[in-house]
């Protein structure tokens, strides 16, 4: 038997930039996905998926037929064709792969709900290609595509700045602690944002992006380095400034809290999933739940 975890990420700079070389800070969290792999006899693949509750929320069995993902054994649905493809990309990076006289007992299990967008798709990914012994940037471009940052950060224990280079990842592994961390808040927004549909928003609506990039990098050089929440919070505003001017949107707080009065900051593509809240945590809790807005995380609790 053998097991392979991978840890979910948040990206907390350059969003949608990030895709166009931009220099991003991005950070693993504590909740990921563990794969675990058993040969059994039989020529087939049997798959179960584990929710953070501890249910099944998938499972199939696949032929296998000369090391290939032949039909499944259940009525097809678009989660088993998905799958299949990832694996038969895989296969492709990895021509040994599935290459075996025996089969396979897959269990995945994922730490957290599908809906916080924390990287279910990125955290599986990684696994798999740690089990195939493949290039899990390559299996990512093959498969979801996206800047790439979610695979570092499954593969990495601590922040990081990445950015790409002649379309090729460059991952700077650094220390990101703060004094003011029980300042930092993680909310949910009670929705999961599509990354294909935030990256074709991003798309259609680029403008001025170069001059922009370079100020993304600076903040980003800068969160690094700051010392007190008060800068922090100038550097997040100033950065969701610089996004809606990007992408021809309203920053969260405008749109939603204007009457909150700390600073708060969309995390990967905008209108989902966590954004990030500053303020003492009476305040956060108070304000947020008054809203309807229940899943509160603290930075200790969410970030390696």
């Amino acid at each position: 038997m053998q097991t392979y975890y991978s840890h979910g990420k948040l990206l907390l700079t350059a969003e949608y930039a990030v895709l166009d070389g931009a220099k991003a800070l991005a950070l693993p969290t504590k909740f990921g996905q563990t794969l675990t792999v058993e040969l059994i006899n039989e020529k087939k693949l049997i798959w179960q998926s584990f929710d953070f509750k501890g249910d099944i929320w998938f499972e199939d069995q696949f032929k296998l037929i000369n090391g290939q993902i032949a039909t499944s054994l259940a009525p097809s649905n678009d989660v088993s064709e998905r799958l299949k493809q990832i694996l038969n990309k895989t296969k492709q990076l990895n021509p040994e792969f599935l290459k075996s006289s025996v089969g396979y007992k897959i269990t995945s299990i994922l730490e957290f709900p599908t809906n916080w967008g924390l990287g279910s798709s990125s955290t599986l990914l990684n696994n798999i290609a740690q089990w195939a012994k493949v290039d899990a940037f390559a299996l990512s471009n093959a498969t979801f595509g996206g800047s790439g940052y979610d695979i570092a950060c499954a593969k990495n224990n601590t922040a990081i700045v990445y950015n790409l280079v002649n379309a090729k990842p460059l991952v700077k592994p650094i220390v990101f602690y703060k004094a003011f961390t029980n300042q930092l808040f993680f909310v949910h927004l009670n929705r999961k944002q599509n990354s294909r549909e935030s990256i074709k928003t991003y798309r259609d609506n680029k403008s001025n992006i170069q001059n922009i990039i370079l100020k993304i990098n600076e903040i980003t050089a800068k969160l690094i380095t700051v010392n007190n929440i008060e800068d922090f919070n100038i550097l997040i505003e100033k950065h969701e400034a610089l996004i809606g001017e990007i992408t021809k949107q309203t920053p969260i707080k405008k749109r939603l809290f204007n009457d909150f009065k700390h600073q708060i900051k969309s995390l990967g593509g905008w209108n989902g999933d966590f954004v990030l809240v500053t303020g003492n945590k009476d305040y956060v809790n108070s304000y947020f739940t008054a809203k309807g807005y229940n899943t509160i995380i603290s930075f200790k609790d969410m970030i390696l």
